[in-house]
Order: structure tokens, then sequence, then C-alpha cells
């Protein structure tokens, strides 16, 4: 039995993780949990707020907040991994200036993930982290199938096919669908559906795509998922 900790960007992957995600692991012998990043903390309330990154140090508090829990959890059976998204990540998170003059968005993830893993690993010399960051954000996911967004939208038949001959005309893969402040996947659904709702309406049409076809359409999505199934094989 494997123990994965998941550090998410907000409340829309973190429903994704719980609700879609975690009960899929269970059948591979991984039990996984999730919490937000950490935003800002009141230390007189002894209170915490997480969800979204903060506008400055966002890095550090990101990193502080995961080896926290590296450290809370330093049995051989427990790994870590996150799921942010590239669209609007810190520019003070590693590797992100030398990501930024990569033109292959896998190449810019990989510069990304192997920066994080690297800092996260010199600061505990601590092997059991796998990063994953999203392209370009969590949208992505929906549109490996928006027909399906009609479960939550059904009067909105016409932009729903919008939404479809856009992403065919960017080639069909929803992972290239890029990051401009415009054109980021989640932006190309509102631009259609004003009235999306990226933490209630995101996961569950997630969920009705099915990691199937999440993966068949998403390749870096795939690989992650990969990893994780095999993380109780890999620890026997």
């Amino acid at each position: 039995m494997i123990r994965l900790h998941v550090t998410v960007e907000g409340s829309t992957e973190l429903r994704f993780l719980k609700d879609v995600l975690a009960p899929h692991l269970v059948e591979h012998g991984v039990f996984a949990d999730a919490q937000s990043v950490l935003t800002s903390k009141d230390n007189r309330a002894n209170k915490e707020y997480r969800g979204g990154f903060r506008r400055t140090d966002a890095y550090q508090t990101v990193k502080k907040d995961i080896c926290i829990r590296m450290k809370e959890d330093r049995n051989a059976d427990a790994r870590f991994t996150t799921m942010f998204d590239l669209y609007a990540l810190p520019e003070d998170f590693p590797g992100y200036a030398e990501a930024e003059k990569a033109t292959d968005p896998y190449l810019r993830i990989a510069i990304l993930e192997n920066a994080l893993y690297k800092d996260i690993w010199q600061a505990l010399d601590d092997s059991r982290f796998i990063p994953y960051i999203q392209l370009h954000e969590f949208e992505a996911l929906i549109l490996a199938d928006p027909f399906q967004l009609s479960l939550e939208y059904m009067e909105h038949d016409k932009q729903i096919q919008r939404i479809v001959n856009m992403v065919n005309r960017e080639g069909g893969n929803p992972e290239l669908i890029n990051n401009g402040k415009s054109t980021a996947p989640s932006k190309r659904i509102i631009a259609e559906i004003p009235e999306y709702d990226k933490a209630d309406s995101g996961p569950l049409v997630a969920g009705k795509i099915g990691l199937p076809t999440l993966r068949q359409k998403c390749a870096h999505f795939a690989e992650w998922i990969q990893r994780l199934e095999g993380l109780a094989h890999a620890n026997t």
C-alpha cells in the first residue's frame, strides 16, 4: 500500500483528486489524499487559508508547504506529488526563466518539473517527490471531450459545438491549447459559456469524460497517471 500526498493548486484540482483520481488509484494500491497550496496563515487564530498561489513569494510558500508534508510522513511507503497549472505559474518557480525560452510546450514542462524535483531533493535529500504540472491548465482535461459540458450546460449546444470546432482547429490536442490571457483553455470555455463554474462544473465534467479518454487525449497527464498507478508495484 502506498500513501500518496498530493499538493494541488486550488479547489478545482482538489475536488478532481478526491472525486475522480483517488477512487481510481485505490484500485492500484495507492491511497491518495490532497490539499490545496497554502495561501496565508493567521497564527493568532491558528487558521490556514488554502487555494491559489500567493502574489509574492509564491514558490517559496509552496516549497515550504511540500517540505513540511514530506517531513511529517517519512515512511518508505509515502509518496508526494503536485498538480499545478502551467498557465499563470508564478515566475519565481525553479526553471521558469529557462522554460520560457522553450517553444515546445512539452519541453517547457520537462524543464519545470525537473527543476522542481531538483529543488525539493536538494532541500530534503528525499527522492519520494513526483512533480506534475498540467499543460496548460485543468481545463485542458475538459477539452478532451467538450461535448460533456452538456452535462452542466444543457442549453448551450451551439456554444459547445464551437468549442469542439476550436479544439479541432488547434490540432485536436488539448494539452497544446496555449496559455495566453485570452486563449488558455478556461478562457476559451468562458468565451462561449460565461457562466462556466470552474470549481464545481470542472471536476464533474472531467469525471464524466472519464480517465480513459483523458489519458488518450492528454499524453502528459497520461504519463503522470501511469506513474502513480505503478507506485505500489515499484515499492514491492
